[in-house]
């Protein structure tokens, strides 16, 4: 099998997809995938439109910047994707194979106010049993030293701070910019930030009701969790 080729149609795919779920807009956006044993990812080139993408204009990657294969330049967030590679695939036991970022309005709305994302409903509760984080605002030395690999490890700086898992807790929302999610495939990674959307929607939408909602209560968040991905769930045929 040809590694990079099916890495390129991995990518290809999980680009187009942010497309059809309507998560970003013209050229923003973008999505890689992983092959960890190769230390490789295919990413979207920067700045071109997703109508006028093809497998064969991703662009290869390893996890120090280079490029090893491509005619055009890698997204302008490659240095955040290869940070998240590098620092946290190790941490999902390898299983992290897809990085999205997107630029969808609920979740950038989260991201601007600078906050995470309480568990307000059985919707949140069904993905993630925890807040979905926020990080600090960038300070002006990082942003001044290399914007995009600063955003990686500030998203990484996160989650060690906050003792957070990235193979439990699969999305973040970077202050001010917007949100960033992965998964076992790039595809997955996308279908992460478009309920990561969905979920920012429903939670900007309830506040508006009651401003001063309550997080779910522990058991039922347990519930939805566990019936989905518990050692006895039944969610699903």
């Amino acid at each position: 099998m040809n590694t990079f080729k099916t890495l390129r149609e991995e990518a290809y795919e999980a680009n187009m997809e942010i497309k059809r779920k309507n998560l970003a807009i013209y050229t923003w956006g973008n999505s890689s995938a992983f092959d960890p044993d190769k230390g490789i990812f295919a990413i979207k080139p920067s700045g071109v439109d997703y109508d006028m993408l093809t497998p064969d204009s991703m662009v290869l990657i390893d996890l120090v910047g280079n490029i090893v294969e491509g005619k055009l330049k890698p997204s302008s967030d490659t240095k955040t994707h290869m940070v998240l590679y590098r620092e946290f695939s190790p941490l999902t036991n390898r299983s992290l194979r897809g990085i999205t970022h997107t630029h969808s309005a609920y979740a950038v709305s989260w991201a601007q106010a600078k906050k995470p994302v309480p568990v307000f409903g059985t919707t949140h509760a069904d993905h993630g049993t925890e807040e979905v984080p926020c990080t600090d605002i960038m300070s002006p030395e990082a942003v001044k030293n290399n914007y995009e690999l600063e955003t990686g490890n500030l998203i990484v700086d996160t989650f060690k701070k906050k003792n957070l898992n990235p193979g439990y807790i699969n999305m973040v929302l970077v202050a001010g910019h917007g949100p960033f999610t992965w998964g076992s495939s790039a595809a997955q990674s996308v279908y992460n930030s478009a309920v990561l959307e969905e979920i920012c929607k429903m939670a900007i939408l309830t506040l508006t009701l009651d401003p001063y909602v309550k997080q779910l209560p522990e058991h039922i968040i347990k519930k939805h969790w566990e019936r989905k991905h518990g050692k006895d769930a039944y969610y699903g045929q």
